[in-house]
């Protein structure tokens, strides 16, 4: 039977075991021999990762063609508009080509997340605020190159939900085991 972990990864941990260069990684927070990660969140994002123990599993969670759902909260400098939402929306262009279309909307800042370590800058001439964005796809950098285009980059990125699996009150570096369901995007 395939095993899902569901963790939240702190923010400056890269998404792997190991590192060459000594920087934190999942090995000061999990020990868990044959788990893989099901897709990545870069250093400076923080939220959900799914690791698994099942090679299939694995590609239907991370593999862009099973377009599982990914739901992220970005908070953005400036505050934007209904012309940039609908651009993001629509896809945008960038450098290697144009993005699938994303839902995008404004959010309140959501309850209950934790202080980001090390904080955020705080400008007090320049407003904040936060989007929540789905995509079905997952470039490098995905997130961070679409509100830039749009002319709001992120200061903060916390991945919330893959598919029917969400952070669901975990801390960063706290972990849970899910249940897994036939289809990726109906599970627990």
């Amino acid at each position: 039977m395939s095993r899902l972990i569901l963790f939240n990864k702190p923010y400056g941990v890269l998404s792997q075991f190991t590192d060459a260069a000594g920087r934190p990684t999942l090995a000061a927070y999990l020990d868990l021999p044959g788990f893989r990660v099901a897709g990545r969140l870069d250093r400076d994002s923080e939220g959900l990762l799914a690791l698994t123990d099942d090679g299939i599993l694995q590609a239907k969670i991370s593999e862009p063609r099973h377009k599982l759902p990914k739901i992220y909260w970005a908070q953005v400098e400036g505050a934007p508009d209904e012309a940039a939402l609908e651009r993001l929306r629509r896809g945008v262009e960038l450098d290697d080509g144009p993005t699938r279309p994303a839902k995008a909307r404004r959010i309140a800042e959501p309850a209950g997340l934790w202080p980001r370590d090390p904080p955020i800058r705080h400008r007090a001439a320049i407003p904040t605020a936060w989007l929540e964005i789905t995509l079905r796809e997952g470039r490098n950098r995905q997130v961070r190159r679409m509100t830039a285009a749009v002319g709001y980059p992120t200061l903060r990125l916390v991945r919330w939900r893959i598919g029917a699996w969400s952070l669901g009150g975990l801390l960063p570096g706290q972990w849970r085991e899910s249940r897994v369901a036939a289809r990726p995007d109906r599970a627990r």
